[in-house]
């Protein structure tokens, strides 16, 4: 069954993306990916040493032959700082792809929506491949997804919270506005929140917190794989509809 990711014509291998913070060190954080079987790996320019080679850095421990990096802007609180770090990812030779976060709130780390949509707009048409992380209302998916935006991705619930899809609907309504790929991002807490979120339709998830701060972060990898490919595989299968009352599952039909 074909059943390819594919965002502006990039093909991805894995609907689970994971992040890079919070690990113990970057073994642990190395062994993670690895048992989370995903192929996107997204990291945070600020946090990540690219001026000098000659210290410790966490690419040293993502290989870029097996791993798709995805930069991304987090701790950016302007749209000047969001497009610096995008700039600074692709001229030091990262990735053009751009996980784009404009925060507009300290205490929630929710997005600041009106800074978001004018830096989409920007690197897009600076070339970017960019990945919005942003609320989950439809009305600005669909605007995102006019200014360029490759993908939308809207939180489940607030960054690093693990309460999982707090309003499904307005994902659903999300999916059925834009034409553009779907990636839940942020507010994953278990396995049951990344199958959920695949179950209604969403081409991947990105999660960090519900792996780095689980107690064994590498069972929880795993875990969260086969969440994701059950997910979709349930979603493509067709769920039976809800029904108030009971239907046999013996039928009785043509029974003497």
């Amino acid at each position: 069954m074909d059943d390819r990711l594919i965002i502006r014509g990039i093909e991805f291998l894995s609907r689970l993306w994971v992040g890079t913070g919070k690990y113990k060190d970057f073994e642990e954080t190395r062994t993670a990916i690895e048992a989370s079987g995903a192929d996107v790996v997204t990291v945070a320019v600020r946090r990540v040493n690219i001026t000098d080679r000659k210290k410790e850095n966490l690419l040293d421990y993502i290989d870029p032959k097996k791993y798709k990096i995805l930069p991304n802007t987090a701790g950016c609180y302007t749209v000047e700082d969001a497009l610096r770090y995008s700039r600074l990812a692709r001229e030091s030779g990262i990735s053009d792809l751009i996980k784009l976060e404009v925060i507009g709130d300290e205490k929630t780390l929710f997005p600041d929506t009106l800074g978001l949509l004018k830096a989409t707009e920007i690197l897009a048409k600076e070339g970017f491949v960019v990945l919005p992380y942003t609320n989950d209302d439809p009305v600005m998916a669909r605007r995102l997804e006019d200014a360029g935006a490759a993908a939308i991705m809207p939180l489940g619930a607030p960054i690093g919270s693990g309460l999982g899809i707090r309003n499904p609907y307005n994902i659903k309504i999300i999916l059925e506005t834009v034409k553009l790929p779907v990636i839940v991002d942020a507010g994953v807490g278990t396995a049951s929140d990344a199958a959920i979120a695949m179950e209604l339709g969403c081409d991947a998830v990105l999660l960090n917190t519900a792996i780095a701060g689980a107690k064994d972060p590498i069972a929880m990898a795993s875990a969260m794989k086969h969440a994701v490919i059950a997910g979709r595989l349930s979603y493509r299968a067709g769920r039976i509809p809800k029904k108030l009352y009971a239907t046999a599952s013996s039928p009785i039909e043509g029974i003497l």
